[in-house]
């Protein structure tokens, strides 16, 4: 008796239910939905979510499961390797992929997140090769157009830089509905997409492509003219002119074009930088052995109008390590310690830039040339050039290569939106059309260097028009738009100071380093 009278309770409910859903179901259809069975709803939800993706920009965050509960009480521990996609604190195992598309890449995507995650150690030592670079070379020639000015203009860089990478990484992070905060986007590229959502989903993301790849192509050709320059200084009595050792350093980089990964080429990373700093040293030594000679006299708060607004681009293009900071954060063991990190790297940056800056000029005051190395005596300068050189050649396919990983992915391997069949074969192989796209990649940053050989002036253009962008426009701008809700008025009045001082800055020093290069390409034909 009792099992029927549930019976027919079961039954009564069920019908009650079904009637429910019919009238929510006529509803919905009135106003423009269409009910879902249970076995529809999950790809309406799944197509949904693809939806949302694509209207707000996001990229899901590949987070390894190390650290996170278990679902079923007495289940097995996920294995190391063990990958989640993360929105909003939740999120769906996947199985690890060995694909192209999850590299760390140059945009900023990171992936292959079955290796290691690095300690806040490795990843400040990434920082410091980014910003204490060869590029340091050029800081002696802004302290000469700017005087006391330029040393205030490398501590204020340094902050500004500091901050805005700061910024940067809060952009990649929101607020779920526990008011826990999740990782939502993996890369600049998103944060610009995110930010662009939902009338321009894409839009945001080919600015910052675009603005990467003229950095790295930029950093190409500066590396082939430091190239031609040093050894031309090094060796005057050959009869070789800049442009002849240019073409030479160019043929000796052309296998770049063949490389399809960057192992061959790290090895030599560490070795390069250490060189790079006993290099630094050597030169600060021999200065230091002249400092009774030093000319504190010519050190002064006047700057030249003209040449001053370059210098700013030289200081700036010095500190760009925003590109890949995101990926960087997303790959740290604990990255709760990258705003420490961020700080020690540079303040050290900050002292070390400005102390070699200082020592070099007070050496050579107005005979301070545009790479510092050209000052030095014969004998030790052919030495301390070919080891620089040496680095420039090595240094050479890194932004070379994520260059072409950009330009791959912007314009090759986005399916059905490809502008241009893929580069490689079904095999894997480089098709022969893509090598010919590489090998025109190399002889295009040569003949940039070849027609404007100039260091100093090239550095700073670069800085002026993808350096401020992308180190002070952009972040301060994305924080604003993303984060507006939650800054306080002094992160507010932050963000606009920098969006407006950068923006001075970025255009006067453009627009001065162009006249530069405009007077030295007349000058050298009428030569």
């Amino acid at each position: 008796m009792a099992t029927l009278l549930r019976s027919k309770l079961s039954n009564v409910a069920t019908s009650v239910s079904n009637k429910s859903q019919a009238k929510v179901s006529g509803m919905f259809a009135r106003m423009g939905f269409q009910a879902a069975t249970d076995e529809e709803a999950v790809g309406f939800a799944h197509c949904d979510d693809l939806d949302f993706e694509h209207r707000q920009g996001l990229q899901m965050d590949i987070l390894k499961a190390e650290g996170e509960p278990c679902g079923d009480e007495g289940a097995e521990p996920p294995v190391e390797g063990d990958i989640h996609y993360q929105r909003g604190g939740g999120g769906v195992p996947l199985p690890p992929s060995g694909s192209k598309d999850q590299a760390v890449g140059p945009g900023g995507e990171f992936g292959g997140q079955d290796k290691p995650k690095i300690t806040a150690w490795e990843a400040g030592w990434n920082v410091t090769n980014a910003i204490q670079g060869m590029f340091v070379l050029g800081l002696p020639y802004a302290i000469l157009h700017g005087g006391y000015l330029g040393l205030f203009l490398i501590i204020f860089a340094a902050v500004v830089c500091c901050y805005t990478g700061k910024i940067l990484i809060a952009c990649l992070y929101e607020e779920n509905e526990d008011g826990e905060v999740v990782r939502v986007r993996d890369s600049y590229v998103a944060i610009a997409n995110a930010c662009c959502a939902p009338r321009f989903p894409t839009l945001g993301g080919r600015v910052v492509n675009v603005a990467q790849i003229i950095e790295l192509v930029m950093t190409c050709i500066l590396y082939v003219v430091v190239s031609g320059n040093l050894m031309y200084n090094s060796f005057p009595g050959l009869p070789v002119s800049q442009k002849s050792w240019s073409i030479i350093a160019t043929a000796v980089l052309l296998p770049c074009a063949f490389l399809k990964n960057l192992k061959a080429v790290s090895k030599f990373s560490l070795l390069c930088t250490l060189a790079h700093f006993v290099i630094n040293i050597l030169v600060i030594a021999y200065c230091l052995s002249r400092a009774r000679d030093w000319a504190w006299e010519k050190v002064k708060f006047y700057i030249d109008v003209k040449k001053f607004p370059i210098s700013i681009g030289i200081i700036v293009f010095s500190y760009t390590s925003q590109i890949f900071l995101p990926s960087l954060e997303g790959n740290m063991q604990q990255p709760s310690e990258f705003h420490c990190m961020m700080n020690w790297t540079h303040i050290a940056a900050c002292v070390l830039k400005g102390l070699f800056a200082l020592v070099a000029y007070l050496t050579w005051a107005d005979d301070t040339k545009e790479v510092i190395t050209d000052n030095l005596p014969g004998s030790i300068r052919a030495v301390v050039n070919i080891f620089l050189v040496a680095k420039a050649l090595l240094s050479y396919p890194l932004p070379f290569f994520a260059a072409v990983e950009v330009l791959e992915k912007s314009l090759f391997q986005e399916g059905s939106r490809a502008f241009f069949p893929a580069c490689y074969g079904g095999d894997g192989r480089l098709k022969s059309w893509g090598l010919t796209l590489r090998c025109a990649l190399v002889v295009f940053t040569l003949l940039m260097a070849i027609y404007v050989p100039h260091f100093a002036l090239l550095m700073g253009l670069t800085g002026s028009l993808t350096g401020a962008g992308l180190c002070f426009l952009l972040p301060s701008l994305f924080h604003l738009r993303l984060l507006w809700r939650k800054l306080l008025w002094h992160q507010v009045f932050f963000d606009v100071a920098i969006f407006v001082i950068g923006g001075i800055c970025s255009v006067s020093g453009f627009i001065h380093s162009l006249e530069g290069l405009i007077e030295a390409y007349r000058t050298n034909s009428e030569d």
